[in-house]
């Protein structure tokens, strides 16, 4: 299937790791051009450096640039620089930041609040900043990559599903504000997945159960009827789907991509 986006300019909020860089390495195999945004400048270079050798002549078709998203400074600095190496930004994936999983006895109110900062805050500053320029120009697609935390109460994930059920929210408003000038929103809501990110959501879930690292992840690996957890370039393929054109009709759209873990209700 042709998705049309050779050339098109996407920028990806955590690039360098786990799912944002399974997004990135498949815009790039088909012609995008690619600016990445990610706190650290060395994850972002070995990022590259992985990026180049995976998809042959992508090199210079890559930007890097660090920035602390929770910081909306950081995220106006970070567009000015794709837009200075690339021009206007035509699809925006949003895969920044990540609420710690923490067991109830272990919440305090620092916690609610670093979990918004880590997770919601720096979704909504790129969010903010590149859907108004879409809307001027008439045109563009953005794909937050939530979690399904966000639908399911977890007793492990409660300051990160609250934020993560915020961003689908977000989603669908932004979808009904932007649709009538041209800008499709959408949101994937990957259940567990095979990411650095995974371990340590198995280690507090080891602690809040008195159980080993191994049985944690037997245990949420035993909840997915399809039999096992997510890879992130599964989820990438999903992304670039709603990003393209082949979606054109898509928007407003919360996809959990969980493995039928969660029961549908009708």
């Amino acid at each position: 299937m042709e998705l049309n986006l050779k050339d098109k300019h996407v920028l990806i909020t955590g690039g360098s790791k786990g799912i944002g860089y399974a997004c990135a390495a498949a815009f790039l195999a088909e012609g995008a051009r690619m600016s990445l945004v990610s706190r650290s400048l060395e994850h972002l270079e070995a990022a590259r450096q992985r990026l180049g050798a995976a998809v042959a002549g992508s090199h210079n078709r890559i930007h890097l640039h660090a920035a602390d998203l929770q910081d909306p400074q950081g995220a106006s600095a970070a567009l000015a620089s794709a837009e200075a190496a690339f021009g206007a930004v035509d699809v925006l994936v949003n895969s920044a930041g990540a609420a710690r999983r923490t067991p109830p006895e272990e919440l305090n109110a620092q916690a609610w609040h670093d979990a918004m900062n880590a997770k919601f805050f720096t979704y909504v500053h790129m969010l903010d900043l590149v859907v108004k320029k879409m809307g001027a120009r008439g045109q563009g697609a953005i794909v937050n990559v939530v979690g399904a935390g966000g639908k399911v109460a977890s007793p492990i994930h409660m300051p990160g599903g609250a934020a993560n059920a915020a961003l689908m929210l977000v989603s669908a408003g932004m979808a009904a504000a932007y649709g009538p000038m041209g800008v499709r929103v959408n949101a994937v809501n990957p259940g567990a997945t095979h990411t650095e990110r995974l371990q340590s959501g198995m280690q507090a879930t080891a602690r809040m159960l008195h159980i080993s690292e191994e049985e944690a992840l037997a245990q949420a690996t035993r909840k997915v009827p399809l039999g096992r957890l997510a890879r992130p370039e599964e989820v990438a393929d999903v992304v670039l789907f709603l990003a393209s054109g082949r979606a054109s009709y898509v928007t407003g759209v919360v996809l959990t991509m969980d493995g039928a873990a969660t029961p549908m209700v009708v």
